[in-house]
């Protein structure tokens, strides 16, 4: 029987870490089988209870065109005990520490959510400082026949996206290409989200989304980062 990379129970955790990895070229047919065939292994990490691999875009930006080195990791935990340990000690985390010429862990307390993933909703259980640091996790299932007018969208609203004031920093992620996207964002404060997500292109593919129905799937969660640790994108983290 193939197994999902989630919960059996369907029962959602309460702390999330997002990883992000570049990957040496070396090591891009291992990346490559994890997109691929991960939700068929087993995983046994303590306190685990929903896991998705996931490929990006070129340069991990929000093209058509696949990465072969740029990858995320995202976890959802039922402690932030099991985060914290996963972080330290998993062996998986060691390979893309090892792989990777870049390698960044962010574990992510969700703070407000609407919508799921595969069915699975994430609580949110922690209030956000306006402001404090916050990231944002967008991810939809896209409809098969909606996919050419999103994709119409998509490009302008990205675009400014990673030069945005107060974007830490931002990449596009998927699970499967074209109908299965994401896109995860680190943020000064909540202003600085807000002022981009509330104008401009982004705001039209919004409207345009919800109007025209896209998605037959759609998942938004903002995070109050708990612990960044490594280095993304030149910079250090921790």
């Amino acid at each position: 029987m193939r197994r999902r990379e989630s919960s059996a129970d369907g029962q959602p955790g309460g702390v999330a870490v997002m990883l992000l990895a570049r990957l040496h070229a070396a090591h891009w047919a291992w990346g490559w089988n994890r997109i691929a065939f991960s939700r068929w292994l087993p995983n046994r990490t303590p306190g685990l209870r929903f896991m998705k691999t996931l490929g990006s875009g070129r340069g991990g930006g929000f093209g058509l065109l696949p990465s072969p080195s740029h990858q995320g990791l995202f976890c959802l935990f039922d402690a932030r005990e099991s985060a914290a340990q996963f972080v330290a000690s998993s062996p998986l985390v060691a390979r893309y520490r090892e792989a990777s010429s870049e390698c960044l862990l962010l574990t992510l307390q969700p703070c407000s959510a609407r919508g799921s993933w595969d069915g699975i909703a994430l609580p949110a259980s922690a209030p956000l400082a306006d402001n404090a640091p916050v990231a944002a996790l967008t991810r939809a299932s896209i409809r098969p026949l909606a996919a050419p007018a999103f994709w119409a969208h998509a490009p302008a609203a990205q675009a400014g996206l990673a030069g945005a004031p107060g974007c830490e920093l931002a990449i596009g992620l998927g699970e499967a290409p074209l109908l299965r996207q994401a896109t995860f964002s680190l943020w000064r404060d909540t202003a600085a989200m807000d002022a981009y997500a509330r104008t401009g292109p982004h705001q039209q593919a919004i409207r345009a989304a919800w109007q025209q129905r896209f998605f037959s799937e759609s998942m938004f969660v903002r995070f109050a980062p708990l612990a960044i640790e490594g280095q993304w994108q030149g910079r250090r983290h921790g």
